[in-house]
């Protein structure tokens, strides 16, 4: 499809979510930052709101290094980790009960981390996120075999989408957000945003397993092992 492809009704306004965290294990790491905010049919962000939290343990230099929080500044500015992780939770369930895509990129990771912190913190999870929109795996689907990497900073850039301050968590979701606009529009998205959620599962399960037999072929994987495919939240 081509540019001018009109834009699903279902995109009119989106959510956009994305953590900043301690690290990349969604079973032990913390959340730093954190952002939700809703974007128009245009890109334009018309509600936002931003957290920064004290996630209760050091956050590791090469984390610092990413997205410039230290741990002394977390302690000093930041609040409860509960605190946060309830009302980022919330934000995501008014907006998810008001029918609204949610998007965000690499979603397994931001939904799966949230979902841990949630029982870490004793605060009810989200139970089955739908619709979420992820544009990494959106991306992959409907240009498999593009080479280069497939970071937010690269993809954004392949479909014109400026990001400034990568890894900074209003940037990234905002970034993320609008890929999903871009995308929409060169490429013919199923009329729902519920279609896409389901089909999202599967490309999602499909894009693990190619992973996995590639990561197995270079050694980087044991031929029992498998990445875990399940989306929007891991299993």
């Amino acid at each position: 499809m081509t540019s001018s492809t009109p834009l699903p009704a279902w995109l009119t306004r989106v959510g956009v979510f994305d953590l900043e965290t301690t690290g990349v294990d969604v079973g032990t790491d913390r959340i730093v930052t954190a952002h939700v905010g809703v974007l128009n049919r245009h890109g334009r962000e018309i509600a936002a709101r931003d957290w920064l939290a004290d996630p209760g343990v050091p956050i590791p230099d090469g984390a610092t290094a990413v997205h410039g929080v230290s741990t002394e500044h977390a302690r000093t500015h930041g609040r409860p980790a509960a605190e946060v992780v309830a009302e980022v939770s919330r934000a995501l369930s008014t907006l998810l009960s008001q029918g609204m895509p949610i998007v965000a990129y690499n979603a397994s990771y931001d939904f799966s981390l949230l979902a841990h912190e949630a029982a870490r913190h004793g605060v009810p999870p989200l139970i089955n996120p739908q619709p979420v929109i992820d544009p990494l795996v959106i991306d992959k689907a409907y240009d498999r075999y593009r080479p280069g990497k497939r970071t937010l900073s690269v993809v954004a850039e392949h479909y014109a989408v400026p990001l400034d301050d990568a890894h900074e968590a209003s940037a990234d979701a905002v970034a993320a957000g609008r890929v999903a606009l871009a995308l929409a529009k060169q490429f013919a998205l199923p009329p729902t945003a519920a279609e896409l959620h389901t089909q999202q599962i599967g490309w999602a399960r499909d894009q693990a397993e190619s992973l996995t037999e590639y990561f197995v072929k270079v050694g980087r994987l044991e031929p029992a092992q498998r990445l875990d495919g399940s989306w929007p939240i891991r299993g």
